[in-house]
């Protein structure tokens, strides 16, 4: 195999791959929910809903009502968030 049939070959595997994984990214999304209120500081999954901050990683305080973690679906409430900003059990 010469180095330009040898560099598409891997190109291809590497998209077939990628296509691959968002597939089960997907999966696993549709699995969990937004929880308000249960994210450690520095441990939410993104923005805030009252835009303090605008990505993950920033909460500043544990469990603030504004910030939200993925949870697996229907286990929000079990661990004293909601699944509505700025609520919070």
């Amino acid at each position: 195999m010469d180095k330009k049939q040898a560099l598409l070959t891997g190109a291809l595997t590497g998209l077939i791959a990628l296509g691959l994984s968002s597939g089960a990214m997907a999966d696993d999304k549709a699995a969990k929910e937004k929880c308000y209120g249960v994210a450690k500081a520095g441990k939410n999954d993104c923005a805030s809903s009252d835009g303090s901050h605008s990505c993950a990683g920033q909460a500043k305080t544990d469990n603030s009502a504004t910030d939200w973690k993925y949870v697996a679906k229907g286990t929000c409430e079990k661990l004293g968030g909601s699944t509505k900003a700025g609520e919070k059990k």
